[in-house]
């Protein structure tokens, strides 16, 4: 019997995200540049947090988005966590992990400079047919069954990855 090709689930993109102010951005943002290659974009506070000295309009995170060979960079990326994840990490078409030091990550050597920083990536999968909801002219809606769910997630990690789940 032919599977449906619909029902394929493909990774969408992987956003790579570390937050902070001042030097620890700057030394964040660095670091994840290293690792995807590609320019990281700021993003600024909206509220004022006076107990963290946050205020409208200050930089307080980085992030990049990979979207072309997204696989390669996760491979790479589950290698830091050594291919585990839990499985509350997972939730409908994302899933989510965070490396506590950059130095885990094959092929990455330390930067006296940098010092030592983690970031969080965040790996969202689609299904095809998603563009209908998303673009502008004769925009659709998309039914509840091409959600992901986080047991077709593992699954499709465990046979494409091999990453294991605990």
């Amino acid at each position: 019997m032919k599977s449906n090709v619909m029902r394929n689930i493909r990774i969408e993109k992987v956003i790579l995200g570390v937050g902070g102010t001042g030097e620890v951005l700057e030394k964040g943002a660095k670091i994840i540049e290293r690792v995807a290659l590609k320019k990281p974009v700021r993003t600024k506070s909206k509220k004022r947090i006076p107990s963290l000295g946050v205020r409208p309009g200050l930089e307080v995170g980085a992030i990049i988005t990979i979207r072309k060979k997204p696989e390669e960079i996760l491979k790479r990326l589950l290698a830091a966590k050594e291919n585990t994840l839990r499985k509350k990490q997972v939730s409908d078409n994302t899933f989510s992990f965070g490396i506590k030091e950059y130095i885990e990550i094959p092929g990455m050597e330390y930067q006296r400079d940098l010092g030592i920083i983690g970031f969080d990536i965040i790996v969202t999968l689609k299904r095809a047919g998603k563009r209908v909801k998303i673009k502008k002219i004769k925009r659709g809606k998309i039914p509840k069954r091409q959600t992901i769910t986080p047991e077709e997630i593992i699954k499709f990690m465990e046979e494409n990855f091999q990453t294991k789940f605990i």
